[in-house]
């Protein structure tokens, strides 16, 4: 389980994260409010894009950011302010076989939290310094950090 001290740890792991990323993925982010599941995505997103110095807002009042960059396709969505499960299915989140999708507070739809071949939990360590993240892809792909 990876430690990650500060913020640009979150933005190396993010980086290696979107190496191993492939067109159609779907990953879920967990974790607390505060656990770094916005900064871990926007490192996903700047290195897919091919940008360190994106703006990539948090999708939590759009409820879906897309992104378009070097023939990659990406959503990221963030499913806290959603009011039923059954609302997933409007936001449009698989009308492109092979976007990457990446979903913050996924338990909100447990279904699309099932079909996740990626999860990466972030926990915040007893003291509050750093972050832990447990990464796991459910095809077995191999991934290794740090």
């Amino acid at each position: 389980m990876p430690f990650l001290a500060d913020d640009a740890a979150t933005a190396r792991l993010g980086a290696a994260l979107a190496d191993a990323l492939r067109p159609g993925d779907l990953v879920v982010l967990e974790g607390d409010l505060g656990a770094g599941k916005t900064a871990l995505a926007r490192a996903i997103i700047r290195t897919l894009m091919g940008d360190e110095r994106m703006d990539v807002p948090s999708p939590s009042f759009a409820l879906v950011q897309p992104y378009e960059g070097h023939g990659i396709s990406v959503l990221h969505a963030d499913l806290y302010r959603l009011a039923d499960a059954s609302e997933v299915g409007e936001l449009g989140l698989f009308d492109n076989p092979r976007a990457i999708v990446l979903v913050e507070w996924a338990e909100r739809a447990p279904d699309l939290e099932a079909e996740a071949g990626l999860r990466v939990t972030l926990s915040v360590p007893q003291g509050g310094q750093g972050r832990q993240a447990e990464i796991v892809f459910r095809d077995g792909r191999p991934f290794s950090f740090g």
